[in-house]
């Protein structure tokens, strides 16, 4: 197929020139899902290949990533995970589609687009599309302004760039000062974020608060992490001013590693309690036509909901994974087990299983049943070779 053909080439062109200051990696994820009255079920083959480079020159620093997404695909459903290349609704116009089709979806875009300046060991200016984290908890992450993550997304390799001017200040080694202004375009309309962060360590906790102007609207938020013996606690908040009202949204969570016959068995609880999310399913209604779902700012649908997620080395090249994704207030419940093998220091493997559990049958009283019993039974594996 001429698209498929091309994104080869394209590969095969980077792989032989070998540029010492490029980096990149292709991936390839067969995927089949069930169907239901929601969701177009069916067979897709989903296709990424990536490009980078991070050049320095003197006191100046410049990224750039490029990268192709096609997919194959049965029918013109996208699957639950793949299919789509991410948007946040940013300023430029970095996206375009090459092709789509009943069963054709070819994107490209630049995800880094950025140039720095940094005269000093404590003082740097980022201005371009780049990668923006002030998440503290590891899953459900609501106190994070830039680019949430689908939590049970398995593909992540890269966080979504964010077009903003970013300027850090390091008062010290161990504090930082962050100030970043983003403008957006979305489904709500054009909006300005305005945000400055502090983050210190004070006895082995790592402190952090940011406030300002979020889509247009006043905001504050708080983080903390550290540890109580063996386990590692993290929890951040934010409030939010949306249209007159504080709403708060916050999440706490536990991690530990264990060592169980030798080999190392990771555990991490996450609870969520979103002011933004929907309180049951016949909630969802106001949810899916709020600010917030049109921005793209939520990763969960549900006003309380749980993460668990297990993670267990088998041997030095294979691990087994657990995901629990727990919609409290309907009921429903998204569990994914995974597995992952590194095939080479340049290529790893891994696949797994999806199930939704809850009510699925579409009623008159509510458009979405519940957040995770309308999930079609999915499987996938990925391949990924990177250079």
């Amino acid at each position: 197929m001429r698209p498929a053909a091309l994104l080869w080439l394209v590969a095969g062109v980077a792989q032989a020139q070998e540029p010492r200051w490029f980096t990149g990696y292709y991936q390839n994820v067969p995927q089949w899902s069930g169907s239901n009255a929601l969701v177009s079920g069916g067979v897709s083959d989903f296709n990424r290949f990536r490009i980078s480079t991070e050049p320095e020159l003197g006191d100046f620093s410049f990224e750039l990533a490029y990268e192709q997404v096609l997919t194959l695909r049965e029918n013109e459903g996208r699957g639950l995970f793949v299919g789509a290349v991410p948007s946040g609704g940013e300023w430029l116009d970095l996206q375009w589609t090459l092709e789509e089709s009943e069963h054709v979806l070819w994107q490209h875009r630049f995800d880094r687009l950025r140039v720095g300046w940094a005269p000093t060991s404590s003082f740097r200016i980022d201005a371009g599309r780049q990668a923006v984290s002030w998440a503290t908890t590891l899953f459900l992450t609501p106190s994070d302004p830039f680019s949430p993550f689908n939590p049970a997304d398995p593909f992540r390799e890269f966080r979504a760039g964010v077009d903003a001017l970013r300027v850090r200040v390091y008062p010290g080694p161990l504090s930082e000062v962050d100030l970043v202004v983003r403008p957006t375009k979305t489904a709500v309309g054009e909006e300005l974020t305005a945000l400055g962060r502090g983050l210190t360590t004070i006895r082995g906790w790592e402190l952090s608060g940011w406030a300002g102007v979020l889509y247009d609207e006043a905001a504050g938020a708080f983080g903390a992490s550290g540890s109580l013996g063996p386990w590692a606690l993290r929890g951040e908040g934010t409030l939010r001013d949306q249209d007159q009202d504080l709403v708060f949204r916050g999440s706490i969570g536990l991690d530990r590693r264990f060592t169980v016959s030798g080999r190392d068995l990771l555990f991490v609880l996450e609870y969520q309690r979103d002011g933004f999310g929907a309180s049951d399913e016949e909630d969802y209604a106001r949810v899916l036509e709020s600010d917030p779902f049109l921005r793209g700012e939520l990763q969960v649908l549900g006003r309380d909901e749980a993460a668990v997620q297990t993670s267990y080395q088998l041997h030095p090249l294979w691990s087994l994974a657990g995901l629990l994704l727990w919609n409290i207030g309907d009921g429903s419940a998204l569990v994914s087990p995974s597995f992952a093998y590194s095939a080479s220091d340049s290529a790893a493997v891994s696949g797994g299983l999806f199930f939704g559990f809850g009510p699925s049958d579409l009623g008159q009283d509510a458009l979405v049943p519940s957040e995770y019993g309308i999930v079609p039974a999915t499987a996938y594996v990925s391949v990924s070779v990177f250079f």
